[in-house]
């Protein structure tokens, strides 16, 4: 299969480029600069600037770019965190609108779009939204796939938690209070916390794209949700170090704003529609899907 990769020079974007090229399949890279390769394509997705030409006959269009959502979220920042979601969506989706073979076209999204804290509520993709800044983005952000859908093409928003993996940035913020023999829960440790292994991400967005019954808003977590506290506890046990310093709520509000809501809320979320379609994860618990991230 032919994809093309927004976002390829990020974490996961390296990861999904290396993973599909190692099977055979050819990856064109959209990048913001002069092309420098046989294998990339100027896009300029700020001004919607995208030649539909240029990409030939893909078969998958994937959108991984997006602004880094773990900074403070700063009036000036939340509207780069909005745009850079959205503009990159929206100019993938109307180029596939004007390809003559339409390709399924699949963004990432967030899973925090259910909302701030959900508590124990059990979240599918039949979940409502909910309130707060980044159900916002969510609904502007999948919403920019609609020039897409409306002229035939399958799209998929891909809500994901936190992947989990030697070298992604975000797990090894995490685990670094541990390394250092400081690491406890965050908050009250009861909170849900959506994860999953990068092994499982990588092998999900290609299920997605792969599986024609697969469409519209597409839950990649894993299907045993963890509290903080029950993650904590096994990264402990997993780096032999000790977990006795909980993190209060009102430090982590105080030194990221905003931000903090998303290690602070609730997030029981399932991946209903991936199960129901035969997906199977290969680290389908905390423990599992960390133990995968420290020996990866």
């Amino acid at each position: 299969m032919k994809y093309v990769l927004a976002g390829a020079s990020g974490f996961l974007g390296t990861a999904l480029a290396r993973d599909l090229t190692a099977d055979g399949h050819e990856v064109v890279r959209l990048v913001r600069r002069t092309p420098t390769k046989p294998n990339e394509v100027r896009w300029d997705p700020a001004s919607g600037d995208l030649d539909p030409a240029a990409l030939g006959d893909p078969d998958v269009l994937v959108n991984l770019a997006g602004a880094n959502i773990g900074r403070p979220w700063t009036p000036t920042y939340r509207a780069v965190l909005r745009e850079s979601r959205v503009s990159t969506t929206s100019t993938l989706a109307n180029a596939a609108a004007q390809l003559e073979r339409r390709p399924v076209v699949i963004t990432q999204s967030g899973i925090g779009g259910y909302g701030l804290d959900c508590g124990d509520r059990i979240l599918t993709e039949d979940s409502e939204l909910g309130d707060g800044f980044l159900a916002d983005v969510v609904r502007v952000w999948e919403g920019a796939l609609e020039p897409a859908r409306a002229a035939g093409c399958r799209v998929a928003a891909i809500r994901t938690g936190i992947v989990l993996d030697r070298k992604a940035p975000a797990f090894q913020l995490l685990i670094l209070p541990f390394r250092l023999g400081l690491g406890g829960r965050l908050g009250p440790g009861t909170q849900y916390f959506p994860i999953l292994s990068l092994t499982d991400w990588l092998r999900g967005v290609r299920f997605v794209a792969e599986h024609d019954a697969l469409s519209g808003p597409i839950n990649l977590v894993i299907p045993h949700p963890a509290t903080n506290q029950e993650f904590t506890e096994a990264v402990a046990t997993a780096l032999h170090r000790p977990a006795l310093i909980p993190v209060p709520g009102f430090v982590m509000k105080a030194a990221l704003g905003e931000f903090a809501w998303e290690l602070l809320g609730s997030n029981r979320s399932l991946p209903t529609r991936l199960q129901s379609e035969g997906f199977t994860f290969h680290h389908p618990t905390p423990q599992s899907a960390l133990s995968a991230a420290l020996t990866s």
